[in-house]
């Protein structure tokens, strides 16, 4: 355990509060006109998958735990989770659907994540920022439209729903942001 202070703190990162481990998910520092800057954490504890807030004094101490960040290539779903392995050792570690969340849907056989390990428990995971799938519904394309006018609705290949530009077609592979569904551009393959 390292002692940080709370201001440091950014996503992804793991804390030790009363010897449990939360993982961060927000962090944002806070300067009210008044007063003292805080830093508000919203953090999910790893036992057990609850979400907490907690606000922090920007110059608190906070105890940051030891993780280990290792880059491992998915291989299947199954009832007890996602398998991944580590392709150095072929070691293979069973992530729970609790920790990924609503992120699972862009899981792909063959993908390469960032699992963070504490000890031998895989308690957070870092999917590419970038992910590239079909457009399997969307309204048909109109002639004339220009690619400038606004984006219209489209269902992806992984049951996601997101919005391209008109020129984009169904059965058009796109790059889409894993943070937040959004369109990127058509793929170039």
């Amino acid at each position: 355990m390292v002692k940080v202070i709370a201001s440091s703190l950014r996503k992804g990162n793991v804390v030790d509060v009363d010897d449990k481990l939360y993982v961060v998910l927000s962090a944002e520092n806070i300067h009210p006109g008044k007063g003292t800057p805080v830093t508000q954490l919203d953090m999910r504890r790893i036992s057990d998958g609850v979400k907490v807030s907690e606000r922090y004094r920007t110059t608190e101490q906070v105890e940051r735990a030891y993780v280990e960040d290792r880059t491992h290539t998915f291989l299947y779903e199954d009832s007890s989770g996602f398998t991944f392995m580590n392709p150095e050792n072929y070691d293979q570690v069973t992530v729970s659907k609790e920790i990924l969340g609503d992120m699972a849907v862009y899981l792909q056989e063959g993908m390469e994540c960032i699992v963070s390990m504490h000890g031998a428990n895989p308690i957070a995971i870092d999917l590419p920022q970038r992910v590239t799938l079909e457009i399997v519904d969307t309204e048909p394309t109109v002639k004339g439209q220009t690619a400038s006018s606004s984006y219209k609705p489209a269902m992806l290949s992984n049951g996601v729903r997101t919005m391209v530009p008109p020129h984009v077609a169904t059965g058009t592979r796109v790059v889409i942001m894993t943070a937040d569904a959004s369109y990127v551009e058509r793929a170039k393959d």
